[in-house]
């Protein structure tokens, strides 16, 4: 975690190794009630804010992970007590570190040096009693550090803040943020937690004697509960004091001041370890990130990207859309399956907790959609005749209906026909003949960047085509058993009326002229003279359209129109006479 004058930044690598950023706009110290910035009170107010940031920054980094279901106590505090659980077990976390630190730092030490006054007939009001206690307080504080250095899991965390300190001396000797440049610096900084925490502990010896001496002398008897509870209430006294103590010591180079210095730099080599490369890319991130926001207010806050349940993201998904004027739910479920992989009719009842870049995948895709690009443009694949087709802007997206147009060819093609996809596109027709059929299969289009869609297809899907960069039947040579397709013909005046997400698609693909019928009056022209004997056309068309390509086609084809699933005249066949 990195904070600067008007922003704080927190950076986690999660387990995909992808660095995320959590950012919070700060109010500058100047801008704050005259509270924060008095001498003193500051100290303590920002000593119980820290311990709140600090609980608050660990939960929202592990929660990077996801790696835990929510329990069913936590789902019931959750939906009955309308509880927050993440507020909930913040406060306990908070609540607990207290009763630890009052526990370790307060009671123990009190408890032993009891025992050594009552072993030794020592007075417990007496200065030697609080420089015992104070003494045994320090000692288990560098124990404790100590002791928590051997777990694997808080050394990895003195690594990052050993990158931390590196990071920002690195800043403060005018050196370009680099791995390299951060990995020479010193892991001991002036301004230091450790150091502060190392202050507290030793003016809260000299304050707690002097309040001692001050309450005994008023013939209050300091012992007990009561001298617990003393020092639980001058903590706030103490956190003041240390806390302008550690400001002066970091402003001055005094060498007479480094005797105070010392013990808290020392104990910084124990917080802090050497951090690898990878810990210090995540402070450098982290670092500067808060100087781009400090420098520019006009950056937004914004959140990590965490884990979620697979469940749940759809039913975010779908709220998305439809705020956004989507109303079919399908897209939300085909977002999140074809993301993570899973079948459609999986997601919605799937638990899972999906991974912070699958999610960040998916919020980027919804995004993208409610601007009206088509789904499938979106996720970058469609689905035709069982296959998955990659599709960008340079092709039509495969439709439904294009899927009959294929399944009525393939009941006339056989073994060893010679068969061209004309106006190919992504090469969905001229794909799934070849892999649907022993036929030799040729695909041509007018567009190379449809072209090289088509062959990509074709290599993903092992099929064999042969592909063609032609205007219709200008570079085509040989005949054929079969010629397939499904050319533009959009009229000019329906071109005008088209639903948001057509518009994004190729106009090329779209745009049959005036009427609509420009390319089957080429195709009825000149198709006969790339037929074989017998040979047949196989047309998709518009809906209202069929009657007028037929009158096209009678001259030279015995003509046949074939209705759709919804009944609508759709796919023309036609056969040489």
């Amino acid at each position: 975690m990195m904070r600067g004058e008007k922003s704080m930044a927190t950076s986690v690598r999660d387990a995909d190794g992808v660095i995320r950023v959590e950012t919070e706009r700060l109010k500058p110290v100047k801008e704050k009630p005259f509270i924060f910035r008095v001498p003193f009170v500051r100290g303590a107010i920002n000593f119980f804010a820290s311990l709140v940031t600090g609980t608050k920054i660990l939960m929202r980094s592990a929660s990077v992970y996801g790696e835990e279901e929510p329990s069913k106590f936590e789902k019931w505090l959750s939906e009955k007590l309308k509880i927050n659980v993440y507020d909930l077990i913040m406060f306990i976390g908070v609540a607990l570190g207290l009763a630890l630190s009052v526990g370790l730092f307060v009671i123990l030490p009190q408890f032993l040096a009891n025992l050594i006054s009552d072993a030794t007939s020592l007075e417990k009001s007496g200065i030697w009693y609080n420089l015992i206690e104070g003494g045994i307080r320090m000692a288990i504080f560098v124990g404790y550090i100590l002791l928590t250095s051997l777990m694997k899991d808080i050394r990895r965390t003195y690594m990052y803040h050993g990158a931390e300190h590196k990071t920002i001396t690195c800043y403060e000797r005018g050196l370009p943020l680099t791995v390299e440049n951060v990995r020479t610096c010193s892991r001991v900084h002036d301004r230091c937690g450790t150091t502060f925490m190392f202050l507290v502990m030793f003016i809260s010896i000299l304050v707690f004697s002097v309040a001692n001496v001050f309450l005994t002398g008023k013939g209050f008897n300091v012992t007990g509960v009561l001298r617990v509870l003393v020092k639980i209430a001058l903590l706030p006294i103490v956190a003041g004091i240390s806390y302008e103590v550690l400001k002066l010591l970091a402003k001055s180079d005094f060498p007479l001041l480094y005797v105070f210095k010392a013990p808290g730099l020392l104990l910084q080599l124990i917080t802090t370890r050497e951090p690898d490369d990878g810990m210090i890319e995540v402070a450098i991130t982290s670092f500067n990130t808060v100087l781009e926001m400090d420098k520019d207010e006009s950056i937004p806050p914004r959140k990590f990207v965490t884990a979620k349940a697979c469940d749940k993201l759809v039913e975010e998904v779908k709220e998305k859309l439809k705020a956004g004027g989507i109303e079919e739910e399908a897209e939300a479920e085909w977002l999140v399956a074809l993301a993570t992989g899973k079948k459609r009719s999986e997601v919605s009842a799937c638990k899972e907790n999906l991974s912070p870049s699958v999610v960040e995948k998916i919020e980027r895709e919804v995004e993208e959609r409610l601007t009206g690009k088509p789904l499938w443009y979106v996720t970058g694949s469609a689905d035709f005749y069982g296959r998955e087709f990659f599709v960008d802007e340079s092709v039509l997206i495969p439709r439904p209906e294009t899927e009959e147009l294929v399944e009525n060819a393939l009941k006339v093609i056989k073994d060893g026909d010679e068969v061209l996809d004309l106006c190919a596109g992504s090469g969905a027709i001229a794909v799934t003949i070849a892999k649907e059929s022993n036929a030799e299969v040729y695909a041509s289009d007018i567009s190379a960047a449809a072209l090289s869609t088509a062959k990509k297809n074709a290599e993903s899907l092992g099929a064999n085509v042969t592909f063609i960069e032609s205007d219709m039947f200008e570079s085509i040579r040989g005949k054929f058993d079969v010629i397939i397709s499904n050319p533009p013909y959009i009229s000019e005046k329906d071109m005008k009326t088209l639903q948001k997400e057509v518009t994004f698609e190729p106009n090329m693909a779209l745009y049959g002229g005036e009427d609509g019928l420009k390319f089957y009056r080429v195709i009825a022209e000149k198709a006969k003279d790339f037929l074989n004997e017998n040979g047949k056309l196989f047309l998709e068309c518009g809906y209202e359209q069929s009657a007028a390509i037929t009158g096209l086609l009678t001259d030279f084809y015995k003509v046949e129109v074939i209705k759709d699933l919804e009944g609508k005249e759709r796919i023309i066949k036609a056969e040489l006479k």
